[in-house]
């Protein structure tokens, strides 16, 4: 799949039932459905993107992931990020998280936060190489399994090669 063959776009509350089967699907322990329509309709600082790509069999566009994420004065917390797994390694976690950084930027962010599984390989890869490096890790963060959080910043926010790539 061509990485312009996916369309990001914000979330309506219309979509919170495919969101959340993504959400059950990705995660050892998902955000509730009752969270996920708080940030989805409830949260002043919230913003929710989906990305809509075509099935692989139907050729129908379906929503293949989602990405939650916050801008709070200076800073892009990114929430919640999540892809189905045919449609991994294809672009598209990067073109939610591009779009997300976009929008702190057109909003006057200066950096951006988020928090990983210390084992999610996949994500710290994408979150190297879109710019963002360690800054702590936080001891048994996660449940089921217990683990690790790996602390990520990118200060100052800038959108790198593999943003204007996509």
């Amino acid at each position: 799949m061509a990485s312009d063959s996916v369309l990001i776009e914000p979330a309506t509350a219309e979509v919170l039932d495919e969101v959340f089967a993504i959400e059950q699907a990705c995660f050892s322990a998902p955000w509730t459905r009752k969270m996920l329509a708080a940030e989805l309709s409830g949260n002043q600082f919230a913003q929710f993107l989906i990305a809509k790509c075509p099935d692989p069999v139907s050729g129908d566009s379906v929503i293949a992931g989602y990405f939650c994420f916050w801008i709070v004065f200076e800073e892009v917390r990114l929430m919640n990020l999540a892809v189905l797994a045919p449609f991994r390694r294809q672009g598209v976690a990067s073109r939610l998280v591009c779009t997300a950084l976009r929008a702190g930027l057109e909003r006057g962010a200066s950096r951006a936060m988020l928090e990983v599984r210390a084992s999610n390989q996949e994500a710290l890869t994408l979150y190297h190489r879109l710019g963002f490096r360690q800054t702590a890790r936080r001891a048994r963060y996660y449940v089921n399994p217990d683990e690790d959080a790996v602390l990520m910043e990118m200060a100052p926010l800038e959108l790198g090669p593999l943003c204007e790539r996509s």
